[in-house]
C-alpha cells in the first residue's frame, strides 16, 4: 500500500460501512464481502480476485483501531484525497510537492502548509517513515559469499556434511558497525538517510543510485572509527558446517539463502554460493544420475552365461544373471543403485561387461581351448563382414 493509495481511497465506501461504524460493524461487512469475492469461490474471476484484495486492505486499516485513526486524520487534512488550500490559495489551489509533507526533516521546522515536522508522524505507523532523519535509515543486505569444497566420489553421491571457514564482511565490533569511534554517526543529508539518490532518466520518472557521498549506507561519521576507516565494516572469519546434498555434480554450485554475510542496521544476511569439486573413484563413474562399472568375465561365462558378482558404491554386491552368448561391452542395468536424483529416488547402475582373455594358460586350459578350436573349425565368424564389404 502506497501513501498515495492511503490519501486517495476511501476504504469506509470499499467496505460499505458509514464513518462512524463500530468495530463489529466493520468486522461484520468484512467477513460477508471476503465470503462473496474471495478466490475460491470466483475461481478465475480477475474482478473479483482484485475486489477481494481491495476488501482486505480497507479491513487492514479499518480493522485496527491504531491505525484506522491515522487514517480518520489524514483524510481529515486532505480532504477526500486532495489537499485542502486555505482561503487564501488562488484559484482555490496550487501546486505543492509531496516530498514536502512527507519529508518534514527535509524542510526543517516550517513545511509546507505550515506543518512544521511533516506529516511522517502521522503516516509513520502504517509506512513505517518516521518523522526525523534518523529514523529512515534503511536495512542493508548483507554480502554474498563465494566459496569452493572439494567431496570425494562417495561423498557427492551420498551427501556429506563439511566445514567451510570464510571470510566476509561484517558490522564492525570496535564502533558496532556504526562507522564512529564515538557511536554516534549522522545522517547523509544529501540522501537523507535513504543510501539512494534519484537520478533524472527522462520520459516523467527517475531511477535510483546509492548515494556517493555515505556509498549507500545513509550514514556518515563524524569521528570515523580507526578499525573500519568509517564504514562500519570490518573483515571476519567463521567455520561453519554445511550440509551438502547428495547427488551433486562435479562443477555444480548450490546456493545456501541466508548463509553469507550479515545484514546491516537488522537487514538480512547475504547467501552462500558453493562451487563443488568432486574427486574420481577407482572403480565407479558416473553418467547423469547413473553410476557406471566395469566388470571382467571369463570366456567361459560369456559364452555358457551364468551368474556374476557386481560391487555397488557403499553397499553389499549384488549378482546379476549373465545371459549364454553376452558379447564384449554389452551393459546391464541394475536399477535403484545409482546417484540420489533431487527428488529423492535413486538412479542405476550400468554394468559393462569385458571380456577377459587370460595371458598365460596352464597345459589343461591350452588343451581344452585347443580341442574347442578344432570343434569350432568350420565357423568363422568374418564371413559376414566379408560380404557386407563386397554388397557396398
Amino acid at each position: 500500500m502506497s501513501t498515495k493509495d492511503f490519501i486517495e481511497k476511501d476504504y469506509y465506501k470499499v467496505l460499505g460501512v458509514p464513518k462512524d461504524a463500530t468495530e463489529a460493524e466493520i468486522k461484520k461487512a468484512y467477513r460477508k464481502l471476503a465470503r462473496e469475492f474471495h478466490p475460491d469461490a470466483n475461481k478465475g474471476n480477475v474482478k473479483a480476485e482484485e475486489r477481494f484484495k481491495e476488501i482486505s486492505e480497507a479491513n487492514d486499516v479499518l480493522g485496527d483501531p491504531k491505525k484506522r485513526k491515522e487514517y480518520d486524520e489524514a483524510r481529515a487534512l486532505f480532504g477526500n484525497g486532495g489537499f485542502r488550500p486555505g482561503p487564501g490559495a488562488a484559484g482555490g489551489s496550487f501546486n505543492f510537492d509531496l516530498g514536502d509533507l512527507f519529508g518534514g526533516a527535509q524542510g526543517g521546522g516550517g513545511g509546507a502548509g505550515g506543518f512544521g515536522g511533516g506529516l511522517g508522524d502521522v503516516f509513520g505507523g502504517l509506512f513505517n517513515r518516521g518523522g526525523t532523519a534518523g529514523t529512515r535509515t534503511q536495512p542493508r543486505r548483507g554480502q554474498d559469499i563465494d566459496t569452493e569444497v572439494t567431496l570425494s566420489f562417495t561423498e557427492a553421491i551420498e551427501g556429506a556434511t563439511v566445514p567451510l571457514r570464510m571470510t566476509s564482511q561484517s558490522p564492525c565490533k570496535a564502533c558496532s558497525g556504526t562507522g564512529d569511534k564515538n557511536g554516534t554517526p549522522r545522517v547523509c543529508p544529501t540522501c537523507v538517510g535513504t543510501g539512494q539518490v534519484a537520478r533524472g532518466s527522462g520520459g516523467g520518472f527517475s531511477l535510483t543510485d546509492p548515494c556517493p557521498d555515505c556509498k549507500g549506507r545513509g550514514l556518515i561519521a563524524e569521528h570515523p572509527c580507526t578499525e573500519c576507516s568509517g564504514s562500519g565494516r570490518a573483515k571476519s572469519s567463521r567455520t561453519m558446517q554445511v550440509r551438502i546434498p547428495a547427488g551433486v555434480t562435479d562443477g555444480q554450485r548450490i546456493r545456501l539463502r541466508g548463509k553469507g554475510a550479515p545484514g546491516e542496521r537488522g537487514g538480512p544476511a547475504g547467501d552462500l554460493y558453493v562451487a563443488v569439486h568432486v574427486g574420481s573413484h577407482p572403480v565407479f563413474g558416473r553418467k547423469d544420475d547413473n553410476l557406471t562399472v566395469t566388470v571382467p568375465v571369463t570366456f567361459t561365462e560369456a559364452a555358457l552365461g551364468g551368474d556374476i558378482k557386481v560391487p555397488t558404491l557403499g553397499g553389499p554386491s549384488l549378482t546379476l544373471k549373465l545371459p549364454p552368448g553376452t558379447p564384449n561391452g554389452r551393459t546391464m542395468r541394475a536399477r535403484g543403485k545409482g546417484a540420489v536424483r533431487k527428488d529423492g529416488t535413486r538412479g542405476d547402475l550400468l554394468v559393462t561387461v569385458e571380456v577377459s582373455v587370460p595371458k598365460d594358460l596352464s597345459g589343461k586350459a591350452r588343451d581344452a581351448l585347443e580341442a574347442y578350436r578344432e570343434a569350432t573349425a568350420e565357423e568363422d565368424p568374418r564371413t559376414e563382414l566379408f560380404e557386407a564389404a563386397k554388397g557396398a
